[in-house]
């Protein structure tokens, strides 16, 4: 009794920090997908009277530099958290996606500051691809150190649940602005309310994440750091990164090609997949996506506990055996079906199997380095992975459609999750003093591989 009463207090607050941070990673999620579902109402706001197509291209070209921004992000923002600490780099990255949604809701029109119009957009997007190319890392990083031995993967999946939570966000206030507002009316000024929406949530996230406790690891290695031979040099940040951990790098680039890809495949591009080529209605597919992804958020917690009880290893296996072998015939039978029911089930078979990866992948990654990179060492691979894999899932699924190979795309998703397969298989369970030495305190059954020694 007297136990559990002790232990009440440190579990809320872990799990108090936990909502801080995940919040913040909803309202960034929340505002990059407000820009691509709204894109189609103010895209001849922005830019010059004419085509609409070439407005839209417009847009989408904006949209294309933030994405390419997340590998800097991932950078500057990484090594900021592994200097001043996690929390600072998380109110940060909350705090320039807020100002670039403000931005964007308040900017005029290029009817009436002209070039500016588009310019002001630029800009915006760019902070915003700086502030999602950082938050992976850092709240990855976070939530692997706030959280208690045996419950990380468990805490850690929380990650991708504000992710998708974030998504069916904006879903939410995109179906309801297009109930209530006309057409004309989501064109000349409503779809700058979702921006608003944003902006105002993204205050107060930062205030929020002002108030978290920095990570009792983080502390320890800034404690250790304060106490060292000043004349002893410890390398640090991108040289540091590279020459201790070039393993870990190749690791995170294994295991994030494959989960990458089959996250945007079945997230995202799978629902132009059931109108392009099923053929089915666009409001069917919008419920069918929407039941679909909110049973895949309910089961990354499921697949983080899994995790803490049998490994992290196995799970990953889980995911990548089944995308191996499932991806080719449900893609296949997705694109011939005019049932609501079977793309439900299917699409939510698909994403059930993608939680092994997306569930932990923030925990495998963050166990891989000491507290000195993790941020930076999780933050940067990722998000290269996720500018180049990720932002090309979908065009390169859309080319092969139109030059009529259209399964040569199935056969790319699968040959991707092999990739992260063979990483699975590469890297191998660590020892628990091999983890005490890389300086962090994660349970024995978490995914790396052995952390070189130096300057750990």
């Amino acid at each position: 009794m007297s136990q559990s009463r002790t232990s009440l207090p440190g579990r809320s607050r872990v799990t108090a920090n936990v909502i801080r941070g995940c919040l913040g990673n909803l309202i960034e999620w929340y505002d990059w997908f407000v820009y691509a579902t709204f894109s189609v109402y103010f895209a001849s706001v922005f830019f010059p009277k004419g085509n609409q197509t070439a407005q839209l291209l417009s847009t989408a070209v904006v949209f294309a530099v933030g994405f390419l921004m997340r590998p800097l992000g991932g950078w500057l923002l990484g090594a900021y958290a592994d200097r001043y600490g996690r929390r600072r780099a998380l109110t940060l990255s909350v705090t320039l996606m807020s100002l670039g949604s403000l931005t964007i809701a308040l900017t005029p029109g290029h009817d009436t500051i002209g070039l500016g119009a588009p310019l002001l957009l630029v800009v915006a997007r760019l902070a915003q691809g700086l502030s999602v190319g950082g938050e992976f890392g850092s709240s990855a990083s976070y939530l692997a150190e706030i959280a208690p031995a045996g419950r990380r993967g468990f805490y850690s999946s929380f990650q991708y649940v504000s992710i998708v939570l974030g998504q069916l966000a904006a879903l939410v206030v995109a179906i309801g602005l297009q109930n209530t507002l006309t057409d004309a009316q989501l064109k000349s000024w409503g779809w700058r309310i979702p921006f608003v929406i944003g902006a105002a949530a993204g205050l107060a996230v930062m205030y929020l994440r002002r108030s978290m406790e920095e990570s009792e690891q983080f502390r320890q290695e800034q404690a250790r750091t304060t106490r060292q031979d000043p004349a002893v040099e410890e390398r640090k940040g991108l040289i540091a990164l590279f020459r201790e951990y070039p393993r870990q790098i190749l690791a995170v680039f294994g295991l994030a090609i494959g989960g990458t890809v089959a996250f945007y495949t079945y997230t995202t591009y799978l629902q132009k997949y059931l109108v392009n080529t099923a053929g089915l209605g666009k409001s069917t597919v919008s419920l069918v996506g929407f039941c679909a992804l909110f049973v895949y958020m309910l089961l990354q917690p499921a697949a983080g506990a899994l995790s803490d009880r049998i490994g992290r290893r196995p799970v990953m296996f889980g995911f990548s055996l089944c995308g191996m072998f499932l991806t080719v015939p449900i893609m296949t039978v997705l694109g011939h079906t005019r049932s609501p029911w079977l793309a439900f089930l299917l699409m939510t078979v698909a994403l059930a199997f993608t939680s092994g990866y997306s569930a932990l992948a923030a925990i495998i990654k963050a166990e891989m380095f000491p507290t000195k990179v993790r941020a930076l060492g999780v933050g940067l691979p990722h998000a290269l992975v996720t500018a180049t894999f990720g932002g090309l899932t979908e065009p390169i699924a859309l080319a092969l459609k139109k030059s009529g190979h259209e399964i040569v795309f199935f056969w790319y998703v699968t040959a991707c999750i092999a990739l992260t397969f063979l990483a699975t298989v590469l890297v191998r369970e660590p020892s628990r003093a091999s983890l005490l030495e890389a300086g962090t305190a994660a349970a024995p059954s978490g995914l790396t591989t052995t952390p070189t020694p130096q300057g750990s």
